[in-house]
């Protein structure tokens, strides 16, 4: 299933004017790297977001989030937010906004 050029595009005009945010895409979506490391992306419909192994329990109380299982087995600080948790322009920043957070702990690859 292709991914949400739409949910693409709208996450592209939060970080466009962002230093160091490169696009990429992965595994049948599309990801948004800050420095290397990536912060979040599209995977078919889905918001993909990396919060960080610390933050994981505590994301996916939010209404509208699951684990990120690609192998069938949940990914530590990797969450999914479904379209409806995306939908208004502040949750979609809100999201954005969290996993550029984590990507800038980490180290440039």
């Amino acid at each position: 299933m292709p991914y949400d050029a739409k949910l693409a595009e709208r996450i592209r005009k939060i970080v466009q004017r962002r230093a160091n945010v490169t696009e990429k895409e992965q595994f049948g979506g599309v990801g948004f790297l800050y420095r290397g490391n990536m912060a979040c992306g599209v995977l078919g419909r889905d918001l993909l977001v990396r919060v960080g192994p610390d933050q994981d329990a505590v994301a996916l109380k939010s209404p509208h989030t699951r684990p990120f299982a690609l192998t069938g087995r949940p990914s530590k600080g990797w969450i999914l937010v479904a379209p409806q948790g995306s939908k208004s322009a502040a949750g979609l920043r809100k999201w954005v906004e969290l996993g550029l957070a984590f990507a800038k702990t980490l180290p440039a690859k």
